[in-house]
């Protein structure tokens, strides 16, 4: 169930949505729907946002269809909203102003494995679950994990990054080159395979964490890793969350290469052994995985054993095999199921901060304590290796009191973490949800924005009313 949110209106173009549908039904024959299940299926359904349906979905098969569908819309001014697995958690494929969603899930082939280079080249609608199953075989793997069944070009448009991401990077350091699809139509291919380059503005991180607001991506040539001899995981219970939030820090400053550092609060814990039949004592813990060579990983764990001692940690549990691993994180990838355990009814709802690794203890600590001074049900959990951390809310949405919390609750936290010198979102992007935060982060540099945004997409067609308003 959803509840409405104030979002920035986008004017509807009317008679430019009567003559292009007709257009593309001729085009695309089956493959333009306009039915009501189809079209609320592609707006969005993981918040409190309103859905906001498109006029139409056209389901994609290439670049070509791609190009189609833009240049007929680009013609009579209808918003092209791009659509991937529909993840989002901030509005990304709401269509406010209607319009046609663009759906690329049928764009989900691997075009080449590059294995001497580590690098290959993927459709968008590829999600990496399945990228991965790809390259089982290959001793490679793609390594950004944001626990959802994301599609690659989804990830990138939101400039995702998970639980990898503390020694991988985001998607930003993983993706050389895109091919996108421009307002007018045009192609645009933003790079090559080279591993870096210096040939002019760098158009790839340019479109990286778009949200589909500057082009559609049809293609994605990524960087992959090599598969690590030894891999090594485990749980470790904290007192409190100060405590684990500081032994992350000083895991981080000392220099330990740790693969995945997850924190979950107590709440997040319970939650967790009932949804995932886990037996883990309901206190903050910290997940976590060393990759390398088996004295590597050995030397890793060791030293981060020595930390976690000094901030009261409780028995350091390792899980050896492979099976025992996969099902901690699962569970950790499971907590926004979970969690609705916690309050059957209620809707959940989640967002996300980040801040300098320095400000983490202090950042999540005050968020705590916000949380039950507010009185809401929100575990919390973080990817804090990079300072990222998430918080999702049990609303009844139901209750406008509660609702009116939460908002307030959503506001200073991501206030909190902006006077911290962080940002109001360090994976799930702004969409509609955080585009009033952004003047706040971003100063002048939003208008900066703007001017790209007016720019290539003059006539504001590609995914409007997403992350800066165009007057």
């Amino acid at each position: 169930m959803t509840v409405a949110v104030a979002v920035e209106p986008v004017a509807r173009n009317d008679a430019g949505i009567a003559v292009a549908l007709p257009i593309l039904a001729q085009r695309f024959g089956e493959r333009f729907v306009k039915s009501e299940a189809a079209r609320r299926q592609h707006g969005h359904t993981l918040t409190w946002l309103a859905n906001q349906p498109p006029d139409a979905v056209v389901f994609a098969e290439s670049t070509d269809d791609v190009v189609d569908i833009v240049r007929i819309c680009a013609d009579h001014r209808v918003p092209v909203i791009p659509f991937g697995a529909g993840s989002s958690l901030e509005g990304h494929v709401n269509a406010p102003g209607g319009g046609v969603s663009i759906d690329l899930g049928r764009m989900d082939q691997v075009v080449a494995v590059h294995d001497a280079d580590l690098d290959c080249v993927v459709e968008p609608g590829i999600t990496h679950q399945a990228l991965n199953a790809y390259l089982r075989d290959t001793g490679m793997f793609f390594p950004i994990d944001p626990g959802a069944e994301a599609s690659i070009g989804g990830m990138a448009a939101t400039r995702a990054s998970g639980t990898n991401a503390v020694r991988y990077g985001t998607m930003r350091d993983n993706v050389l080159n895109l091919t996108a699809v421009m307002p007018d139509g045009s192609v645009v291919k933003t790079g090559h395979r080279a591993r870096k380059s210096s040939a002019g503005y760098d158009l790839t991180r340019l479109l990286i964490g778009s949200e589909g607001t500057l082009g559609v991506i049809t293609e994605l040539t990524l960087r992959l890793h090599g598969l690590p001899e030894a891999i090594s995981g485990g749980v470790c219970p904290f007192k409190t969350i100060e405590d684990a939030c500081q032994a992350v820090i000083m895991t981080m400053q000392t220099g330990i290469p740790v693969a995945r550092i997850e924190l979950l609060d107590a709440l997040q814990i319970k939650a967790c052994n009932a949804y995932s039949k886990l037996d883990l004592e309901e206190t903050p813990t910290l997940f976590l995985e060393f990759h390398g060579t088996p004295s590597s990983v050995k030397e890793q764990s060791e030293a981060f054993g020595a930390i976690a001692a000094d901030y009261g940690a409780g028995t350091f549990v390792w899980e050896t095999t492979p099976e025992a691993r996969s099902r901690l994180w699962k569970a950790r990838h499971d907590v926004y199921w979970a969690v609705s355990g916690l309050r059957p009814g209620a809707s959940g709802i989640a967002t996300d901060a980040c801040v300098p690794i320095s400000r983490l203890a202090e950042c999540v600590s005050e968020t705590a304590a916000d949380i039950e001074e507010t009185g809401l049900v929100a575990p919390i959990v973080g990817h804090v290796g990079d300072g990222n951390f998430h918080v999702t809310m049990l609303v009844d949405v139901k209750d406008a009191d509660e609702v009116r919390r939460a908002k307030a609750f959503v506001g200073r936290l991501n206030m909190r973490a902006i006077a911290m010198d962080g940002t109001c979102t360090g994976e799930h992007g702004i969409g509609q949800g955080k585009m009033k935060y952004l003047e706040t982060e971003h100063g002048k540099g939003l208008d900066v924005m703007r001017a790209i945004k007016r720019a290539i997409d003059p006539d504001n067609i590609m995914n409007p009313g997403k992350i800066v308003t165009v007057p």
